[in-house]
């Protein structure tokens, strides 16, 4: 059934929530996990689920989403699977950019056009979950639905943050309300007696939607919606049949610092919700890097990306990323440090030094807690970083501070001594 899928995943708009993450990248190419993208999540569970023909859909800051694409999704010339990057582009029919979700489809359809195709599956690209697509189209299909809406089952004090559905006995939604803030009793749904038992009643549209090919074109073409959420759904549920797939695992939205901070030091949890060691693995760029060298370091819940050199004393519920360099007698605790894009030579390293330059990288006896360090950063000698009071809110230069977290911004340079 799969073979006659089509997967769009949309790279969302300016990301401005992920700001600084988001400042020269767009969303899908934020690196999690330290060595991953976001977009690799969606589209790995595109592979695991036999759905091999992919588009992502993006408009702002998509040269690196580009380069991850072109250098990481490689399929045999005999096959029909590919992993192409859809821009907003201006057309004879349209000029602007994309205004929403559906309105990013409606412009992509004319690319659709070439392949046959019976089910459109849409997908969001800062997402962190893992789910089998080819279950949840066998069930759009014995359904006989015409739109499917994947679902997870929150709490009342989650409701507010949602577009919130209610169902019948057949799973087929019967209301759909967005981000409701009131006066959503009524829209309490059955679910697992698990579900139950947490006091998770409602059903959270997970943002995952399957399309009949011919209803999609019918509902967008001709149409001025620009939203999924807000119109093209709830205006579809009295005229179509809409099945709520409920999907009862791990999924988390990461489009804010916090999530995105949680998310990521949520996996050196002793059994984190996202389980990277399973056989349903990332796929990512394949990078020829050395072993992780980890020298007189007490590491304690650390997750270690390739090519890593490590003296610190002391790394404690940190993820650190690819190529990434820490110095002697520092700290990092509560951390996700990204790693750097290539590595400084030995010529490069004794120049800096000479000059009382930071190297690319963390060095010698910093304290460095709940941040985030971008890729490419020079973080000197004797830095300090959110160690004393509760900072402000704010963006200043070469980082920024969101819910007591630092963020350092891409290629900064923290001077020798610097306290943050």
């Amino acid at each position: 059934m799969t073979s006659k899928v089509i997967c769009i995943v949309l790279g969302g708009g300016q990301g401005s929530r992920l700001y600084p993450l988001t400042a020269t990248r767009s969303k899908p190419a934020v690196p999690i996990a330290g060595k991953y993208r976001l977009v690799d999540i969606p589209i790995s569970n595109c592979l695991h689920s036999g759905i091999t023909r992919i588009y992502v859909l993006t408009q702002f800051n998509s040269a690196s989403l580009n380069k991850h694409i072109k250098n990481t999704y490689h399929f045999s010339s005999f096959s029909e699977a590919f992993v192409d990057i859809l821009a907003a582009e201006q057309t004879p029919t349209s000029g602007a950019w994309f205004q929403g979700t559906a309105d990013a489809v409606r412009q992509s359809l004319h690319h659709l056009a070439v392949h046959e195709f019976d089910y459109v599956l849409i997908l969001s690209g800062d997402q962190l979950y893992q789910m089998d697509f080819e279950d949840m189209i066998n069930k759009h299909v014995e359904a006989k639905a015409d739109i499917s809406i994947a679902t997870i089952p929150v709490h009342v004090n989650d409701v507010p943050g949602f577009g919130i559905l209610q169902t019948d006995e057949n799973s087929m939604v019967t209301a759909f309300v967005e981000k409701p803030k009131t006066g959503f009793d009524k829209l309490v749904s059955e679910v697992s007696p698990e579900m139950k038992a947490q006091e998770r009643v409602y059903l959270a549209s997970m943002g995952i939607y399957i399309f009949n090919r011919k209803l999609l074109y019918e509902l967008l073409q001709g149409n001025e919606s620009t939203d999924f959420g807000k119109e093209i759904i709830p205006q579809s549920i009295d005229e179509h049949r809409v099945l709520s797939y409920q999907y009862e695992g791990y999924w988390t939205d990461i489009g804010t610092i916090p999530s995105f901070f949680d998310a990521n030091l949520g996996l050196t949890d002793d059994i984190p919700q996202f389980n990277l060691f399973d056989k349903n693995y990332i796929f990512t760029r394949a990078r020829m890097l050395p072993p992780s060298k980890v020298s007189g370091t007490h590491m304690e819940k650390a997750i270690i990306a390739d090519g890593c050199i490590i003296n610190a004393s002391h790394v404690i519920r940190s993820v650190i990323g690819i190529r990434t360099r820490i110095g002697f007698d520092t700290t990092i605790e509560n951390c996700y440090i990204m790693g750097s894009d290539n590595y400084q030579t030995l010529e490069q390293i004794e120049e800096c030094q000479e000059h009382d330059q930071p190297i690319m990288g963390i060095g010698d006896r910093c304290q460095i807690k709940n941040a985030i360090i971008d890729k490419n950063t020079y973080i000197g000698n004797d830095v300090s970083i959110n160690c004393g009071d509760l900072l402000p809110n704010g963006d200043f230069g070469t980082y920024t501070v969101q819910d007591g977290i630092v963020v350092v911004k891409k290629r900064a340079v923290i001077p020798n001594g610097t306290k943050i």
